[in-house]
């Protein structure tokens, strides 16, 4: 069975269960969707109808009206960057430096940033929210001139700075020669360096301007195939700070809110096109980097009652996939990612039969599903299309 229109849905934070490698990771017993659902009582009934709630501990459901299973993760590393790469087919052979059980930078690494950048670093801190470290250090920086080091992520290295002392173009250069130096140095190679620029002159008015991503030797990526047969690949959310703009036609903005997202969404279901519609959504991600239990769960319940309507767009020749990057385990103490099985969720009016699918061995089978369903043969993934298997 083809599809004309492949919609991913890549809802960002949400794990069903420790990988088989999760001890390798320190990650014993994580599983944040069952701490999640442990801790309140939530109601998601479109969700579950997909057999969300299924992938759990994969029983079987009457109910459902989809097909799902959970994927393992399998590229090294559970970092963005790396997670990102598998749900796109492409193998992660590097090990990203991971400083979030140090909670601070290396001396080394300060001491290098600051002759790239002929600044004083301060900050030099591992924190769950990036507004944290603006608010707290943004008086001292306009008041002595400097570029304030943190990272919010497993393999980060993110520099800031007001718009008045380090301009943004500027800002940007020295992030590109952070990454290029990263690469060159091994005991210091992260998955992304971010620059960002802010403005406001006291405590509680700082924000955020401007962003960029800076990434290490973007890979090749399937969707430059599905390009090449004068078909749409549309990215709505964060795609693109994880692979190259040329692997997509047409990149949408949305706001890190699920509602916004999704009504982005929406409005590309209502479009005729062929091909492939990413969708991130980030806004689970954060209040779990936040360990905010009660706001992950508001906006689980919320990303739900949008279900029906999602549904009711789609045409008969559509395949939705529902699924996550990683686990984001709110109980443990560590900051970031934790490694974790994800679910999968396969819809389309045209499926007859619901069913579980086999557990897929990587979130590349994804790609390699997408991949296959645009008979795209000359695209290297080391995933296994189900296609196949859908009914």
């Amino acid at each position: 069975m083809k599809f004309k229109r492949i919609f991913l849905l890549i809802i960002e934070g949400i794990g069903v269960g420790e990988a088989s490698d999760a001890l390798t990771y320190s990650d014993s017993g994580v599983n944040t969707l069952k701490h999640v659902l442990d801790n309140n009582n939530l109601v998601l009934p479109n969700l579950s109808k997909l057999g969300f709630l299924s992938t759990l501990n994969m029983s079987e459901n009457n109910n459902v009206t989809a097909d799902y299973t959970i994927a393992r993760p399998n590229n090294y590393g559970k970092d963005d960057l790396s997670n990102y790469y598998e749900l796109f087919g492409i193998a992660n052979l590097n090990e990203f430096k991971d400083f979030s059980k140090l909670q601070t930078f290396p001396v080394e690494l300060i001491e290098n940033l600051e002759q790239i950048t002929n600044y004083r670093i301060i900050g030099n801190r591992i924190l769950n929210d990036k507004n944290e470290i603006i608010n707290e250090l943004g008086e001292r920086h306009l008041n002595y001139g400097s570029l304030i080091l943190y990272s919010t992520s497993n393999s980060t290295i993110e520099i800031s700075a007001h718009e008045d002392i380090i301009p943004i173009s500027k800002l940007f250069e020295y992030a590109e020669k952070i990454r290029k130096f990263t690469e060159k140095d091994t005991r210091f190679t992260v998955s992304r360096v971010i620059a960002r620029s802010f403005n406001g002159y006291k405590k509680g008015e700082f924000k955020f301007t401007d962003e960029k991503t800076f990434i290490s030797n973007v890979p090749n990526c399937y969707t430059k195939e599905i390009i090449k047969q004068n078909k749409e690949v549309i990215s709505i959310g964060n795609f693109q700070d994880y692979l190259s703009k040329e692997a997509v036609t047409k990149i949408i903005k949305a706001s890190s809110s699920n509602i916004n997202t999704i009504n982005k969404l929406i409005d590309i279901i209502d479009k005729k096109f062929e091909g492939l519609c990413i969708t991130s959504f980030t806004e689970l991600k954060e209040a779990g980097s936040k360990k905010d239990i009660n706001k992950y769960s508001y906006l689980l319940e919320e990303l739900d009652v949008e279900i029906p309507l999602l549904l009711n767009k789609l045409d008969k020749d559509d395949l939705l996939i529902i699924t996550s990057d990683t686990g984001i385990d709110l109980m443990k103490n560590e900051v970031g990612n934790t490694r974790e099985n994800v679910p999968v969720i396969v819809y389309s009016r045209n499926l007859t039969e619901s069913t579980i699918l086999p557990i897929l061995d990587t979130k590349s089978d994804i790609a390699a599903t997408i991949a296959d369903n645009f008979d795209i043969d000359n695209y290297t993934t080391f995933g296994k299309s189900f296609l196949d298997k859908l009914k």
